[in-house]
């Protein structure tokens, strides 16, 4: 069995996260899902919506939009579940709690907007694990 741990937050949603796990389950038909989404600080998303208390709340919503919409395209999530704020703490976290992991996709904004990939996230991964990382840019919403 291979078990992918998705790490996304405001692209959660995005075609593009959603095709590219379409199409690891069509290369490994026996591949499993989990969703990450860490509670970043408000202050630090493109979409500011709430204050700085609601970083969680923020972050639990989008895993239930993301768990919603995953299992409207037919790629049912394992599990679905909040992160610490930093994502490569949550990574580490998800990954000390369940080592069975055989690859990552890691859902970032473009660069220019991107805070993980300033913090170089996808190879820092790939480094520490070393195991597949599936990085996938999602588009922005025109006029951004």
């Amino acid at each position: 069995m291979t078990r992918y741990l998705v790490v996304a937050h405001q692209t959660v949603t995005s075609p593009e996260l959603l095709e590219k796990v379409r199409v690891i389950r069509e290369q490994h038909k026996d591949a499993e899902f989990v969703l990450l989404v860490p509670a970043t600080p408000v202050r630090h998303l493109l979409f500011r919506r709430g204050d700085e208390h609601d970083a969680e709340a923020t972050a639990r919503k989008r895993v239930e939009r993301g768990r919603a919409l995953f299992a409207k395209k037919g790629l049912a999530l394992h599990d679905a579940k909040v992160g610490a704020p930093d994502p490569a703490v949550a990574i580490d976290h998800e990954v000390e709690a369940d080592s069975a992991y055989t690859g990552f996709v890691i859902s970032t904004l473009p660069a220019e907007k991107s805070q993980w990939l300033g913090m170089d996230l996808p190879r820092t991964v790939q480094s520490k694990y070393q195991l597949p990382v599936h990085h996938v840019v999602a588009a922005l919403p025109p006029g951004w």
